[in-house]
């Protein structure tokens, strides 16, 4: 792990164990910024990158057992802009799921939905290219909804169960209440809220920034 990456993980962890008067009030979680990228199956890696390619990693994610992999494609959209150098990130999965910004979106000229991780019915079509092959894709592009993992515990402390709607307030010089933000709950999961870009940037922040949850939505 390089030292920046160590840095965050570090201070993730004293954030998340701070509380107290002066302190951080426990609500507080840290947020993570996802940029576009691509959750990919085998099968499809395979066309991109040839037969028998196996996914190799390039750094750990935050969430356990998650890493960025050194693969990258293109992803092109019909009106024919392409952007490059997106990030495969592993493992691989049953299904190849592409997360963009609306802003990379409006680039492409797609109109992809706000939708959950795994929920691509219906979702924007879209074209991979990758060293060994080019994917044209049906389905597979959304915008990523906002959400925050936790662990069974956290959510027992927050009060919160698996796909609740909560109300969070990201805090800095811009901070922002940001609504809709679904509870994501696994045995595995690491607290943390995701962002895409354009929120982040909306609400001036990186990643590292803090917010707290305000409450359940009904």
């Amino acid at each position: 792990m390089d030292e920046k990456r160590l840095v965050e993980e570090i201070t993730r962890r004293v954030l998340e164990r701070l509380t107290g008067d002066g302190a951080l009030a426990p609500a507080r979680l840290p947020v993570g910024v996802s940029v576009r990228h691509v959750h990919i199956s085998q099968g499809d890696l395979e066309i991109l990158y040839g037969p028998g390619h196996q996914l190799t990693p390039l750094r750990d994610l935050y969430q356990e057992g998650e890493f960025a992999a050194k693969e990258v494609v293109a992803l092109v959209g019909p009106k024919m802009r392409a952007l490059e150098n997106v990030r495969i990130l592993g493992p691989v999965r049953s299904r190849t799921q592409i997360e963009v910004s609306r802003t990379d979106a409006i680039y492409l000229g797609i109109d992809p939905p706000v939708r959950q991780s795994g929920d691509l019915k219906g979702s924007s079509p879209i074209t991979l290219v990758g060293p060994k092959g080019t994917l044209v894709l049906q389905e597979g592009c959304i915008v990523a909804n906002r959400h925050i993992h936790m662990s069974p515990s956290d959510a027992e402390r927050f009060g919160l169960e698996d796909n609740d709607l909560v109300q969070v307030e990201v805090l800095g010089e811009k901070g922002l209440i940001f609504n809709n933000v679904q509870v994501r709950v696994k045995d595995n999961f690491r607290l943390e809220m995701h962002l895409d870009t354009d929120d982040a940037n909306a609400s001036g922040i990186t990643t590292g920034a803090l917010a707290r949850i305000l409450g359940k939505q009904q």
